[in-house]
């Protein structure tokens, strides 16, 4: 006959089970959490820029790009179609002031010089033709004014001989009377020949200024031409450096067409392009920062275009540091143009992530040692610092090197 299991028995064998299954289930939730803790992504700290978000104040900027190039560079381009004779300079030559650098032809422009020549000292002589006519014209009218004068005293004489003969009975009135006709009419003419004097020698005046206009003309044509020969005779018009020549000899150039280049390679200036929606903020004088690798100039803006080319707004930087041995014409740099001064604001670190104002997915370091997604937002920034407008609080250690490989990833696991 079987006996019945004690209660107490049952319930005890009962808890054990529970317990195995409890302590079963807790092991597998524990192999779980540790087998998804080593699949989660990790990066090693070392490997990784951090700055830590802090307060303080950020002169901003707005950042360009820009290109190294001569302080002074001038083109040389030719004053008249003709071709390439000879070539006396090479590029990289070091020039000084008047070096001759290359011949061209100028056979038909002296052709044209010699001409402009000759008709030059024909209306010099036509001018001293004229003159001279001038004057003997009206030196033979004033002589034939005095002659008129000698006359109309005569005819007053003969007045007055004739008004006193009459008077004493030896003359007649008819006589008279033609006498002082003859005087008055005398007079009229010799007032019309002063008059005629007057108004020819004006004529004449101005028929003079009038052909020494012609010739003042006449002159400034000339000394264009004969400028523009001199300048066809090719030469450095200052201490420089050959940067570019034309040396294909015999080969047609027209009337200015780039011949040489000379440029000043111990000086240089940085022409800089930015969008044109930050146009505003650069202004003749600002003060600018270029970076060249790890080096770093202080320049000013000395001109920005006013205009708009394809979105893009030229300006120019004076460097203060103008001959530094970093500077090679032709360099790429990074501009920054300061704008203003924000004090008392949450900054980090500016680094190549940085693209301008806007939201950004960064990493942040959590309390457990973790790395976080977060959203940043971003506002203005310099060459050191970005503004952060929200998403970061003071102190936190945010990740500010590429991170474009964990894109995908929510948290890593951070090695120290």
């Amino acid at each position: 006959m079987d006996r019945e299991i004690p209660k107490e028995v049952l319930r005890r064998e009962r808890r054990n089970l529970i317990i195995k299954w409890s302590a079963a289930g807790i092991a597998v939730i524990v192999a779980i959490i540790v087998l998804l803790s080593m699949m989660r992504r990790s990066v090693n700290a070392a490997d990784l820029t951090f700055s830590i978000a802090d307060v303080g104040t950020i002169e901003t900027s707005v950042n360009a790009s820009g290109r190294v190039v001569p302080a002074f560079e001038e083109i040389i381009n030719s004053p008249i179609s003709t071709k390439i004779v000879e070539v006396y300079s090479t590029e990289g030559d070091s020039v000084a002031a008047g070096t001759p650098l290359l011949l061209l032809d100028l056979q038909s422009a002296q052709v044209e010089v010699d001409k402009l020549n000759d008709e030059r000292r024909r209306m010099t002589y036509q001018l001293e033709q004229q003159r001279l006519a001038n004057h003997t014209y009206l030196s033979s009218l004033e002589m034939q004014l005095k002659v008129k004068e000698m006359d109309v005293n005569r005819k007053r004489v003969e007045v007055v001989n004739e008004r006193r003969l009459d008077s004493i009975g030896s003359g007649t009135g008819e006589k008279v009377r033609e006498a002082e006709l003859a005087y008055r009419t005398g007079v009229l003419e010799l007032e019309q020949l002063r008059q005629q004097l007057v108004n020819d020698r004006q004529v004449k005046d101005a028929e003079l200024k009038m052909k020494q206009i012609e010739i003042d003309i006449f002159e400034k044509n000339y000394a264009e031409k004969m400028r523009t020969l001199n300048d066809a005779r090719i030469l450095a018009p200052r201490p420089a450096t050959l940067t570019y020549i034309n040396n294909n000899i015999g080969q047609q150039i027209g009337q200015g067409e780039k011949v040489a280049v000379i440029s000043d390679l111990s000086h240089f200036k940085v022409d800089a392009e930015i969008a044109d929606s930050y146009g505003d903020r650069v202004s003749p004088g600002a003060h600018a920062k270029v970076r060249l690798g790890k080096t770093q100039l202080d320049g000013h803006v000395s001109s920005v275009t006013p205009l708009s080319k394809n979105g893009v707004i030229s300006f120019t930087i004076m460097l203060d540091d103008d001959d530094n041995q970093r500077l090679r014409s032709g360099l790429r740099t990074d501009v920054f143009v300061m704008c203003d001064i924000k004090d008392e604001v949450l900054r980090i670190a500016n680094a190549p992530f940085f693209k301008g104002p806007g939201v950004y997915d960064l990493f942040v370091e959590s309390s457990d040692g973790e790395l976080e997604k977060r959203q940043v937002k971003l506002g203005d920034s310099n060459y050191e610092y970005v503004e952060v407008v929200s998403g970061l609080k003071k102190g936190e250690r945010v990740v500010v090197s590429d991170m474009s490989n964990f894109a995908k990833s929510e948290r890593l696991k951070l090695n120290k």
